[in-house]
This record gives C-alpha cells, sequence and structure tokens, in this order.
C-alpha cells in the first residue's frame, strides 16, 4: 500500500517567502479553501489555495507566532471570514481576512502562548490557549473574556486540544459559564513531562 502511495502521490503547491513555519491551519470557507501561516518573523498569513496566490498578511504581532486557527464560529455566526493566533508576545489576536483588519485581542497570559484551539462544542465559541506561565485560559470568543485558568503544570503548556466526544448529555451552563461544555475535556502537554485531562464541567484535573 505504501508503494502505491507513492507512485501515485505529486507535489500540489509549494508556499515560500516566510521565516520558521511554527502551525499551520486548513479550513474551507463560501466554497474556497484557505491555509494560514502563523510564522517566526512576526506574520500571519492567508493563501488561497485554489488560485495558489497569498491573500493576506498580517503583521500585528511584536513576536513570532506561535499557533493558528480558523474560527468557525466567526463564520457561522457573523459570516466572517476569521483567523485566529497566539504570539510570543502575550497576545491572542482575531483578524478578519475577508476585510483586513484586526477584531480583537485578547491579554491575560504572563508569558509567549503556545497552542490554541477553538471548542469542539457550541459552534467553536471557546477557546483554550497554553502558555509559558504553566497555565491554560479558557476564553468565551463571543464576549471576549478569559472564563477560567487552569493550574497544574510546573512548566511551560506547549500543546492543548479540547475532546470532540461528550462523557455525558448535560448541554446546560455551567459553574464556569460556559454553555455545552458539560462533559467535556481540555488536554493540555508541557514541558514538565506530563499530558493532564481537565473537566470543564468542574474545572479540576481528572487525570
Amino acid at each position: 500500500m505504501f508503494n502505491t502511495f507513492q507512485l501515485s502521490s505529486k507535489l500540489i503547491n509549494t508556499f515560500t517567502g516566510h521565516g520558521y513555519i511554527h502551525n499551520i491551519d486548513y479550513t474551507v470557507f463560501e466554497d474556497c479553501q484557505f491555509i494560514c501561516f502563523g510564522s517566526y518573523d512576526k506574520a500571519v498569513c492567508v493563501w488561497d489555495i485554489d488560485n495558489n496566490k497569498q491573500i493576506k498578511l498580517f503583521n500585528g504581532h511584536s513576536r513570532p507566532v506561535s499557533c493558528v486557527k480558523f474560527s468557525l464560529y466567526h463564520y457561522n455566526n457573523n459570516h466572517q471570514n476569521v483567523v485566529c493566533s497566539s504570539s510570543w508576545d502575550k497576545t491572542i489576536c482575531f483578524w478578519d481576512f475577508k476585510h483586513n483588519m484586526q477584531l480583537k485581542i485578547f491579554n491575560g497570559h504572563k508569558k509567549d502562548i503556545y497552542g490554541i484551539e477553538f471548542s469542539s462544542f457550541n459552534g467553536g465559541r471557546y477557546l483554550c490557549s497554553g502558555s509559558g506561565d504553566n497555565t491554560i485560559h479558557l476564553w468565551d470568543v463571543e464576549i471576549s473574556k478569559s472564563l477560567h485558568v487552569f493550574n497544574g503544570h510546573k512548566d511551560h503548556v506547549h500543546c492543548v486540544d479540547i475532546s470532540p466526544l461528550q462523557s455525558n448529555a448535560n448541554n446546560k451552563m455551567n459553574n464556569i459559564g460556559v454553555i455545552g461544555g458539560n462533559g467535556y475535556k481540555i488536554c493540555s502537554g508541557s514541558l514538565d513531562k506530563t499530558i493532564r485531562i481537565w473537566d470543564i464541567e468542574t474545572t479540576k484535573q481528572s487525570n
């Protein structure tokens, strides 16, 4: 099977012109394919895959960009084409690449921000972020607010993810104001050599 893959595989596109690429993401908005890059040269770049061209370059961060994610929440609720970026400058920024503007900035972490991830529930309304301050923040994108800070790691948190499935069927608001988050988990990986799982409903470390 691997030999078959080698024979049938081919390079489609090569995107160049940036520093070290820290992270990429892919999406389809309005039947158009897009890819975004987060780079060591402090840039957030969006490419139109179908036309093989760079359509936007945002230079608002003051330090390298560590992670980028397209926001389905903004697209599905406000018809906006938005990419979210985290940076070593301690900020998370939201960029509307259809109208070439910065929408908002999240401040709250005390050190570099590494991984970010949108929630798999409630249409991606919530965002979690891992930082060099050893914490994970859970943000409400709609009201631009940090809802909770998860503490427990002993070193930098480099990557985060949110579980795609609930462990129960309770969709009510929980005690930190997260709608539909009950039963979902946040997973985090750290330089302290541990992977930890956090319950969003109880805000406690579960594993």
